[in-house]
């Protein structure tokens, strides 16, 4: 804990991290609260997993897309516009009248219009504190974000019995506009520019680095995805197993982080940390008994804050200044690509075999990240003892004097 107490020393740091944290909270709400509303509405798994990968595919495209305009029109006017766009969005899903297409359109456009608070708040990092602590604060990070997944279900959760499923939606478009106005009155949000990048959108993905850890994102987030719709299809909405399961899977992700996350990344980490995230999953197989998930819950989270901290780290060495935000958004489009795709199979497979469908898409998907991990090990950086700061946008050029 004394190497992230030095990192929570620099002037301001503390604030950015705790308005970015809540800004970034409804992500751990909205896919419970909209999985539970969709399927009270409509008596069906199916029908759910269509709008959440509704939401995933506009959230997909958005991620590049928003970073690449922050580098044109700065960071505060495509948060404040994007911030208020979608809180409007999620309010019409709560309330609209119950029409799957329209539903899955209102989707869309929330997802389109997500704040892009990630990118922004990973790219502002490298300019707050030296190259030496970067890996310390994206492991920190990486562990805070997962008080939202302890917090945001069971929140979730507490919201649809003591309300409405639907009222879980519009406490989380509250959240997100309230805390996105909190994160972009910080002062480095106004402070930091993102130069201009000399190469044209999609550039960044010819870095096999950035692809890769893409890839790596999507099936680790299409694993949790599968697990979140495994468990309401298990004990429902209405028992408090599923808020506190769920919670527990994000409590081992942050005791993670913050044992091994800030561990420099080596070319065998990810798949070793991917390998952590299955074996949890696998043991969740053999009983759906809600102490003896748990425990295969805790155990499969230790490896999932800690494979985002790599991911962040290797991303950042590998790329310049200015691609970093447009890289952090397809890292970000890689993971919602994954969340769709774990939402869609997992419902369908919960209707066609119960929870246990599932948790066999999830393990699925860990295995498969692990998998890609080990093959492609030699892509991934060595960050041993290397300073993981992107590269500047400007280079050293040798001036050759002329002869006297």
């Amino acid at each position: 804990m004394t190497n992230y107490a030095t990192v929570l020393r620099t002037p301001g740091l503390t604030r950015l991290l705790l308005s970015q944290l809540v800004a970034r909270f409804p992500a751990g709400m909205l896919s419970l609260a909209i999985l539970m509303h969709i399927e009270d509405t409509y008596s069906n798994f199916t029908s759910a997993g269509v709008v959440l990968a509704a939401l995933s595919i506009g959230q997909a495209v958005s991620g590049p897309v928003a970073g690449r305009l922050m580098t044109f029109w700065g960071m505060r006017p495509v948060l404040i516009a994007t911030m208020v766009a979608c809180s409007v969005s999620l309010t019409a899903l709560a309330l609209w009248p119950p029409v799957l297409w329209q539903a899955a359109i209102i989707a869309v456009l929330a997802g389109l219009t997500i704040p892009p608070v990630s990118p922004a708040v990973r790219t502002i990092y490298p300019k707050v504190v030296n190259a030496a602590l970067l890996s310390r604060l994206f492991s920190l990070d990486a562990s805070l974000q997962e008080v939202i997944w302890v917090i945001g279900p069971v929140a979730t959760t507490a919201v649809a019995f003591a309300i409405s499923p639907a009222a879980g939606i519009l406490v989380a478009a509250g959240i997100l506009l309230l805390g996105g106005l909190w994160f972009v009155a910080a002062p480095e949000v106004g402070k930091v520019r993102i130069p201009k990048s000399r190469r044209r959108a999609g550039a960044v993905l010819r870095n096999p680095v950035v692809v890769l850890m893409s890839i790596i994102g999507a099936l680790l987030v299409g694993a949790c995805s599968a697990i979140e719709a495994a468990v309401v299809a298990e004990f429902g909405h209405e028992r408090a197993e599923t808020g506190v399961l769920l919670a527990v899977f994000a409590v081992g992700s942050l005791v993670g982080g913050l044992a091994f996350g800030h561990v420099p990344l080596a070319p065998m980490s990810l798949a070793r940390r991917m390998g952590i995230v299955f074996l949890g999953i696998g043991l969740a197989l053999i009983s759906t008994n809600p102490i003896w998930l748990g425990a295969a819950f805790f155990v499969s989270g230790l490896g999932i804050a800690p494979v985002f901290s790599g991911s962040f780290s290797a991303v950042s060495s590998s790329v310049r200044f200015s691609e970093s935000a447009e890289s952090y958004g397809w890292m970000a489009t890689g993971q919602l690509i994954g969340a769709a795709a774990g939402s869609a199979l997992a419902g369908i497979a919960n209707d066609l075999a119960g929870s246990l469908g599932g948790f066999l898409v999830s393990a699925a998907f860990a295995l498969l990240g692990a998998a890609v991990a080990l093959i492609w090990r030699r892509s991934i950086p060595d960050l041993r003892g290397t300073d993981i700061a992107p590269r500047p946008d400007t280079e050293p050029m040798n001036i050759l004097n002329a002869p006297s």
